[in-house]
Order: C-alpha cells, then sequence, then structure tokens
C-alpha cells in the first residue's frame, strides 16, 4: 500500500450542534492534515467558534464525529475525551478574546500553558522536594519559545500592560508550552495593523516549520487567510460550502454568494 505524504490528523464527520431550535453546526465534515495550515471562513454568524468548541470539546453534544490522531498514530474520539484533558492529546488554542491574566507577567502567562506537563505532585511542589528539576526544564522551555516570539525583553513585564498585538503573541507563546500538534487559532490578525499582520504570516509559517505542528485558524481578513492557507474550508450558517486551494475558494460561487449575496 502507497502510504500517504500526510496523514490525517483531525477528522470532522458529519458534525452538527445545535442551540435550542438554532443549527450553529449542520452537518460539517473535514479533515485537515498534518502539516497543513487550514483556513475556516465564513460570514459572521457561520458557526466557525462553535466548530472550535466542538473540536476542543468546550461543546460536547454535537452529533456526527470528531476524531484526532494520537501519539500512537490511532485515530480517538474526542467525545471520550475530558475538556481538561484534550491539551494533553496535542491541541491547543487561542481565544477571539485574547485570555490573559493581566497581572501576572509575560513570563507567568507563558508558564501557565506547561501546566499538563508537571509529572510531580502539587504537594511536592509545595515542599520544593525534586519538582525543582522539573520547574527548571519548563522554565527554560518558556525562555526558548519568548525568544522565538520575540518577547523575551518583556519576561518580567505585566502581561496586562502591553499593546494588543503584544498580548496576541504572548497567548501563541503559551499555546506552545503545551507541545502541540495541532493550534487552534480564533482571529489572530484582528486588530493587528498591517505591519502587525505582515509578521504574523512570517510567525504562523515558523510556528508550523519549527514546532512540526498543524494550524487551522478563523479570520476575517481575507488577504491574511489567502496569503498563508494550504487550504480553506468556507461554512455559512453552519453548512459545508467547499473546502479547496485559496485561489480556487475565492472564485467559488457558493463562496461569492455567502459573502456578497445573490443578485436579483
Amino acid at each position: 500500500m502507497t502510504k500517504a505524504k500526510r496523514n490525517a490528523l483531525l477528522e470532522l464527520h458529519n458534525v452538527s450542534m445545535y442551540f435550542g431550535g438554532l443549527k450553529a453546526v449542520d452537518d460539517l465534515s473535514m479533515t485537515i492534515n498534518e502539516g497543513e495550515i487550514i483556513g475556516l471562513i465564513g460570514p459572521n454568524g457561520a458557526g466557525k467558534t462553535t466548530v472550535f468548541n466542538c473540536i476542543t470539546q468546550f461543546y460536547k453534544n454535537y452529533t456526527g464525529d470528531i476524531l484526532f490522531r494520537n501519539d500512537a498514530g490511532e485515530m480517538v474520539d474526542l467525545r471520550d475525551i475530558k475538556v481538561t484533558k484534550v491539551i494533553d492529546l496535542g491541541i491547543s488554542r487561542t481565544f477571539q478574546n485574547v485570555e490573559l491574566v493581566p497581572d501576572l507577567s509575560v513570563l507567568d502567562n507563558v508558564l501557565v500553558g506547561a501546566h499538563n506537563q508537571l509529572k510531580t505532585g502539587i504537594l511536592h511542589h509545595i515542599l520544593r522536594f525534586p519538582a525543582w528539576k522539573e520547574e527548571k526544564a519548563i522554565r527554560e522551555k518558556a525562555y526558548e519559545i519568548l525568544e522565538f516570539m520575540n518577547l523575551m525583553p518583556l519576561k518580567d513585564m505585566y502581561a496586562g500592560a502591553q499593546p494588543y498585538g503584544i498580548r496576541k503573541r504572548i497567548e501563541i507563546a503559551r499555546a506552545l508550552m503545551s507541545n502541540p500538534k495541532l493550534i487552534i487559532l480564533d482571529e489572530p490578525a484582528a486588530g493587528l495593523n498591517d505591519l502587525e499582520t505582515d509578521e504574523l504570516e512570517k510567525l504562523v509559517y515558523a510556528i508550523r516549520d519549527t514546532f512540526n505542528t498543524s494550524i487551522v485558524l478563523i479570520e476575517h481578513d481575507m488577504g491574511f487567510v489567502m496569503n498563508i492557507c494550504d487550504r480553506v474550508c468556507a461554512i455559512n450558517f453552519g453548512k459545508f460550502l467547499a473546502m479547496d486551494e485559496p485561489k480556487k475558494i475565492q472564485g467559488h460561487p457558493l463562496v461569492q454568494e455567502a459573502y456578497l449575496g445573490k443578485d436579483g
């Protein structure tokens, strides 16, 4: 059997999600492969963030199946995984509204992302037993990520005092601390100026290549999406419209109708 160039990392099969009588996601199927950068696009209210919340198991009462490839190479059903344990499989995310602890330093906010890697119990940390070796290794990893993200000079400053673009970087740095195989970015370019958006494009490529991770993102900046994504999945009212290369998605009649409306 010929081995595929890229293995499927995440699969959604006929996923639907209801809120009362509202169908926020409508029989959605899509695949994200290892090493891909995927864009999820659609008009406001299309159900994009709901899809993310289903993938991360914040919502569990969806129908259909969401499967993720674990370290053993097996596709596991995420519904069987507790929401607090999804990160252990290798799924990490950022949020549409930046979620940091403003009164903690930049470094401490990033260190929070490594909570799933602490092997010793809380008593060991209180009594300062061998946990100090573990803490030292995690701190060194945080320094490496801060350096990679060009945040090292800010490590001791309050996160809440930083400009919006920097806070976005801090949140991505925190996501990297969990050793993700898949990073979910919810509107990473929102609120950024043109220079910051250009820098973010380079950063997303660098993250994919340096940390060997796949990336799926929601973004309304179509220039950003079309420049950076390998494939783009378009949805409207939670329903799949098309998934293809960016240029083909731009010319797809259903996508154009969803964004521009139908004449006549």
